[in-house]
Formats: C-alpha cells, structure tokens, sequence
C-alpha cells in the first residue's frame, strides 16, 4: 500500500484523474468607483481591468493538476464566446478537456464586479443542458473512463449530472475509485459511490441538525449505509474534517494557520483527495494529506492551488 510519505512526484504524476460535472467561466471586472449613478442610487463602476478563471467542475480539475496529478475534464458547456475561452483555459493549465456542446446552452458564466477591493455585484448566465447531450456525455464517459484511475463528480446543481447514477454504476464495476462532490437534499443519486464529501451546511440539508459528536457519528453512519457508501467525508471548515467509514471514524484538525481566504478550498479539498486516491492511497492515508492541502489554500488570497512541493513540504 502506498503511503503519503513515499508518495514521490514520479507516482503523483501517473495518477489519473476523470473529472465530471458542471464547468463554469469565473469572469472578474475591476474598476475604479468615484460616483453615484445619477439614475439610481448605486456606485459606477469604470472598469480597468477584467480577469477570467475557470470555475465549478474546471476549478477542481485545475488543483488536480497543480498537486502533480493528471486530469481530464467531462462537461457539457454551450456553443458559445464563453465555452470557447473556458475550453482555452482548461487546455492551457495542462488539463484534458472532453467538452461537448449544446448549441441551445448558455456556458454557466459567473461575473463579479469589483471595486474598491469588494465585490458590488455578481451576475450569473446559465440554463440547463438538453437530454440528447448529456446521452452523448454518457457514451464519452464510457470511453474515458479506461483509461483513469479516478473518477470525481463534481455536481454544481447546474443540470449537467442528470446520468449521474449511471455514470457512478459504470465507474464501479470498472473498478474504479468514485468521489462526488455533492449538491442539494437529494443524495439518492449518489449511491454506490465510494465516497461523499459533504461540508457542513450541505450535510445538514439531508440529515438534520446533530446535538453532540455521537449524534453526527449515528446519522452519518446511517446516511452511509443507506447510500451503500464506503466513506463519507465531511468538511468541517475550522474544525478539519471528519471520515465515516466502516471502521468508525478518522477526525483530522484543521492546521493552525492564519486564514486569509476561503475561497475555493472545497475544490483543493476533493481535488488532492482524488489526486490521492488514483496514487493508490486509501482514503484514511489521503485524507490527511487532503487537510493539508485546504490549510495551505486558505492561507492565500483569491481562489488558489497547491503544488506537490508545499504539500510534501518538511513541516
């Protein structure tokens, strides 16, 4: 069994990960405010400066590939300026992306304004996918999954996981290691996966308020059991993480760190659990390692990534 500490980057860098799920296109416009609008009370932005990231499913598989693994990218997006700029992105960071395109989509675009270091507003551009794409991303999905280790849902609940519970049957009788980063109340579609990764306020919506630990440990056992799960995984913000699993539970503390951002550390989260978990770890040994990773993204501004050499730092 491999171990973190004999992980090398030679052993990262063969693990594959197929990432599924909702892609998105992050676009930041910064600007200087000097005024009121005459017209309404609120700020005029003049822009200086525009940014674009990738965002959703795409921001995942971007920390894959920053930690040293590889990964290939499954979603359906539209036929339009902002698919195209994404589909840039994703092949520029060293990601593999297997898009496919519905013309009657609009890309999941998030748009924030920016001025005077806060954000004043955020526009949103989506629809959902046709039935007939989301057939053909299955067929994909059949082709790919080959030639991967691991495979990680990440559902936004944009519409782009509606085979989901197909695509998970398919990934394990093939024998593959399952992860899916869970949206909303229903999480009888996730069934059969390895493992969930619920964070707190997600894992509530399903289960209910919990008075103590022993009461979490019950109805997140019973949660697993009735998924057929072999892990949940639960992320806990300040308090670290906590693994449900068959032989009890692992409780790993968040690291002492000064936290400057929280921005996008869920995505850090699975995306070096998956990483760790094609390298062969168990999900106990990449659990830790996951922490890790979350501990050292929150320590930067903006949404950020690991590298291989800071999480296998000497501490």
């Amino acid at each position: 069994m491999t171990t973190p500490l004999s992980l090398s980057r030679e052993q990262l860098a063969k693990a594959r990960v197929l990432v599924v799920g909702d892609a998105m296109l992050d676009r930041y416009w910064y600007g200087a405010v000097d005024r009121i609008s005459p017209e309404a009370p609120v700020p005029v932005v003049r822009v200086t400066r525009q940014e674009e990231r990738m965002g959703g499913a795409a921001n995942v598989a971007y920390n894959i590939v920053t930690v040293g693994a590889r990964a290939s990218l499954l979603s359906v997006v539209g036929d339009d300026e902002a698919s195209h700029q994404l589909e840039a992105l994703v092949a520029n960071s060293g990601i593999t992306p297997c898009f496919g395109r519905d013309p009657q989509l609009k890309t999941t675009v998030k748009l924030r304004v920016i001025g005077r270091q806060q954000q004043l507003l955020r526009l949103d551009f989506e629809n959902t996918p046709e039935n007939e794409v989301l057939a053909s991303q299955s067929a994909e999905f059949e082709k790919l999954l080959p030639a991967h280790d691991t495979v990680l849902f990440s559902d936004y609940g944009k519409g782009g996981l509606a085979h989901i519970g197909l695509m998970i049957a398919q990934a394990r009788a093939a024998g593959k290691v399952v992860l899916v980063d869970p949206k909303g109340s229903d999480y009888s579609r996730y069934q059969n996966a390895t493992a969930i990764t619920p964070n707190r306020a997600e894992l509530e919506q399903v289960i209910g308020p919990w008075q103590d630990e022993a009461d979490l440990q019950r109805k997140a056992q019973n949660l697993r059991e009735a998924l057929k799960l072999q892990a949940l995984l639960l992320t806990r913000s300040e308090e670290g993480m906590t693994l449900f699993d068959a032989e009890g539970q692992l409780h790993v503390p968040a690291l002492a760190r000064e936290v400057f951002d929280v921005t996008g550390a869920g995505d850090t989260v699975i995306g070096t659990l998956a990483a760790m978990a094609a390298a062969g770890l168990s999900l106990r040994d990449a659990v830790p390692v996951a922490n890790r990773a979350g501990g050292i993204v929150v320590g930067k501004f903006g949404t950020a990534t690991v590298s291989y050499g800071e999480l296998f730092a000497s501490p």
